[in-house]
């Protein structure tokens, strides 16, 4: 069940609002649009600078331990994810959709992945993944994560998936604006849904819905 935390919403800034008060819509990815309070929730599309030197490519096999560096940096951060510890390579090719999963390149150096994993293995689920997205500790600002989620969500499009979803740290303020403006909206607070080193936390669900579904 989805409730709304108080604590969290603090963090959040939000205020008590409509479901569609929070919808991003008409999103033009070479002006990507932000979700602002100002607004009254709705989008506005500043003008954000390419980064022109960040390259997103297919993950191949040479990739996997700077991939999994960069996993351990985000857990380090503990606002990224529930994990302690990265994941085996085993286990993360296991799970994340095979033509789904991307890494990004600065100067020649992987400086983040996204990736897609089903939420489900029921056939009428097919089309609805979680989106996992880690930059570099040494890249961050510097348009890495934009760039992956652009390529995470027009390849998705293409690839025949509808929703994609994610469940974010309410303290992680960088995740949740770079996904409000690629699209995703608010679904709701998960308050104290699973413990991180002993403590209960809340995650923000969020979702995005291609345009013809």
């Amino acid at each position: 069940m989805l409730r709304s935390s108080s604590s969290t919403r603090a963090i959040l800034g939000l205020r008590p609002a409509r479901r569609s008060n929070l919808r991003c819509t008409g999103v033009n990815w070479s002006t990507l649009c932000s979700t602002r309070s100002d607004t009254g929730g709705m989008c506005t599309a500043p003008q954000l600078s390419a980064a022109d030197d960040v390259t997103v490519r297919a993950l191949c096999e040479a990739d996997w331990p700077a991939v999994r560096h960069i996993y351990g940096e985000g857990i380090a951060t503990g606002n990224a994810t529930f994990e302690t510890e990265v994941p085996p390579r085993e286990v993360l090719a296991a799970k994340w959709l095979p033509d789904q999963r991307w890494v990004a390149e600065v100067d020649g150096q992987v400086a983040g992945w996204a990736a897609l994993t089903p939420v489900s293995a029921r056939e009428c689920y097919a089309g609805v993944a979680e989106t996992s997205v880690y930059v570099g500790a040494d890249f961050r600002g510097r348009g890495v994560g934009r760039a992956l989620l652009h390529k995470q969500v027009t390849a998705a499009d293409a690839g025949g998936l509808w929703t994609l979803q994610t469940s974010i740290f309410p303290e992680n303020g960088a995740s949740l604006v770079l996904h409000r403006s690629a699209g995703f909206r608010t679904v709701g607070i998960r308050e104290r849904i699973a413990q991180h080193h002993g403590v209960w936390r809340d995650t923000v669900l969020l979702e995005r819905r291609r345009g013809d579904a």
